[in-house]
């Protein structure tokens, strides 16, 4: 019998959006149908980390990077509306922007550092790389992006960190441990381990998103265009549906 080890699975690139999809749809349906299923977001805490990541691989896999920006664009726009009517219940929520923004601002300055970085002088590239990563994440925090600077340090992260080489997952998992622990922390829970009773960081479990990041290799997986808009729409349409049956319910 073939024994199994753990290296050999790889999931796709699609896989990976299906599962980040899926996940920010267990979040949302918290914020708005479910608020007391806290197991929910709980389980949307992953999501970000994993479309952070594509937006990285995203970057580097483009065969067109104006359209790639032009399309997150794009959808950034359509999705300001459904992302304000469920997050504020009004048409227009100045306050928060949603989250393909946040991955704008990261894509723009990871395009800023990859332009330094081939004129082939370390002295430019990293006095550049520090004033695009502390303007990004004030860019960030400024415009109030879904989570502001924060969420704009973890694009960079995974570009900092791209690889699979050991120093690579391990630079992933503390950076993203101080991002989600010290920068956002958030709810604590209470929890008692063989008689120590210790405090659990809800946000925290934004760490596991590394499990299925680290069983990607590369591979994209089934691809078309309708999958790839579908993927872009769904993140304004869901929103726009929940907010359309939350009416309905209340």
């Amino acid at each position: 019998m073939r024994s199994f080890k753990f290296s050999q699975i790889d999931i796709s690139a699609a896989v990976l959006h299906v599962i980040a999809m899926t996940l920010m749809l267990m979040d949302h349906l918290w914020a708005t149908l479910f608020p007391a299923q806290e197991w929910l977001t709980c389980a949307g805490r992953l999501a970000f980390p994993i479309f952070a990541f594509m937006t990285v691989e995203g970057y580097f896999y483009t065969h067109n990077l104006k359209k790639y920006i032009s399309r997150l664009f794009l959808f950034a726009l359509l999705s300001e509306i459904p992302f304000d009517l469920m997050y504020g219940g009004t048409w227009f929520y100045p306050v928060h922007q949603n989250v393909i923004w946040t991955f704008l601002i990261g894509l723009l300055g990871i395009y800023l550092m990859e332009k330094t970085r081939k004129i082939q002088k370390k002295w430019v590239y990293l006095p550049i790389a520090i004033i695009v990563v502390v303007v990004g994440m004030m860019l960030g925090t400024i415009c109030m992006v879904d989570y502001y600077g924060a969420g704009v340090l973890t694009v960079f992260l995974f570009y900092f960190f791209r690889g699979r080489k050991w120093w690579c997952l391990l630079g992933q998992f503390l950076t993203l441990y101080w991002i989600n622990i010290e920068l956002l922390g958030g709810l604590m829970y209470p929890v008692q381990l063989f008689g120590v009773k210790f405090e659990f960081c809800q946000q925290g479990l934004a760490l596991l998103a590394l499990i299925p990041i680290w069983l990607y290799r590369g591979r994209q997986g089934y691809h078309s265009k309708l999958f790839q808009y579908s993927c872009y729409a769904f993140y304004p349409v869901h929103m726009l549906v929940l907010v359309l049956i939350l009416e309905c319910v209340n």
